[in-house]
C-alpha cells in the first residue's frame, strides 16, 4: 500500500483569517506602493514618495507625518518584495502569541523608532518596512528568551536562529546606500517592546493533562503600558525632530 501523501498546509486565505494583522499591513504596503507607481506614472515623479520620505530637513520643519509614512513606502520592486516576504514569513509567529492588538502595536513602534534612531545617526533620506521587520525579529527573540524555560529546547534552537538571523542581516546592512541605523533601532525597540507590553505567560495543566498558556498580563495593564509605550516614543520623538542628524 502507499504511503498517504503529506497533509497539505493552511492555503493562504486560511492564514489571512488566523493572522488578519499581518496581511492587513502586507495589503495596505501593497497598496501605497501601487499608489507610487501611479504617481510615478502619471506625473513623472513619485510624489508619494517626495512627500512621505524620512527627509531629515523637512522633519525638522515639523513635517511629522514622514516619521510613519516611511514605513509603508519603498524605492522599487525588489525592496517591497523582500520585506513583504519577510513579514509574510516572521508576522504570523509574532501575532500568534502578541495577539493582533500588540503585533499591530509593535510593528508600528518598532518601524518609528527605526526612523528615529536614523533620524539623529544618519543624514540621508530613506524608505522601507524593514525598521518594522528588525521590530518583528526583536520582539520575538525576547519573547523567547524570556520563556526560555517554558519552551525549554524548541525554544532556544529558535532563538539562536533569530539572532543569527539578525546577525547576518545587519552584516548585510552595512553595504552602502541600506539604513543600518533604522534596523537597529527597530530591532532594539522589539525587543523592549516584547519587556514591557509583551505577553507574560505561565503554564496551567489541565484535568485531561493538555497544557494551556496563560497570559498574566490581562487588557486593562496591557492598555495602560502600551499607552506608555507610545508616550515614550512620541517624547523621543520631539526630542529627535528637534536635533536631526545634517539638517
Amino acid at each position: 500500500m502507499p504511503p498517504a501523501p503529506p497533509a497539505a498546509g493552511p492555503s493562504l486565505l486560511e492564514r489571512a483569517r488566523r493572522f488578519p494583522a499581518t496581511f492587513a499591513l502586507i495589503g495596505v504596503t501593497v497598496l501605497v506602493f501601487a499608489g507610487q507607481w501611479v504617481g510615478q506614472a502619471l506625473t513623472g515623479a513619485d510624489v508619494v514618495l517626495v512627500y512621505g520620505a524620512k527627509i531629515n530637513e523637512a522633519l525638522a520643519a515639523g513635517e511629522a507625518w514622514r516619521l510613519v509614512t516611511p514605513v509603508f513606502l519603498h524605492a522599487g520592486l525588489l525592496h517591497i518584495g523582500v520585506n513583504m516576504y519577510s513579514l509574510y514569513a516572521l508576522g504570523p509567529a509574532v501575532e500568534r502569541f502578541f495577539g493582533h492588538r500588540r503585533f499591530l502595536a509593535v510593528y508600528l513602534l518598532a518601524g518609528v523608532s527605526g526612523v528615529l534612531l536614523s533620524l539623529v545617526m544618519s543624514p540621508s533620506p530613506s524608505v522601507g518596512a524593514s525598521g518594522a521587520i528588525f521590530g518583528l525579529l526583536g520582539s520575538l527573540a525576547a519573547f523567547l528568551y524570556l520563556h526560555r524555560a517554558t519552551f525549554g529546547q524548541f525554544g532556544a534552537m529558535q532563538l539562536r536562529q533569530l539572532v543569527f538571523v539578525a546577525l547576518i542581516n545587519l552584516g548585510m546592512g552595512l553595504s552602502p546606500g541600506i539604513d543600518n541605523w533604522g534596523h537597529v533601532g527597530g530591532l532594539a525597540a522589539g525587543a523592549a517592546l516584547a519587556w514591557f507590553v509583551g505577553p507574560r505567560f505561565s503554564t496551567q495543566i489541565l484535568p485531561d493533562g493538555r497544557a494551556r498558556l496563560i497570559d498574566q498580563r490581562p487588557g486593562r495593564q496591557l492598555a495602560i503600558r502600551l499607552a506608555l509605550a507610545a508616550a515614550a516614543v512620541l517624547i523621543l520623538s520631539i526630542v529627535a525632530m528637534m536635533n536631526p542628524r545634517g539638517a
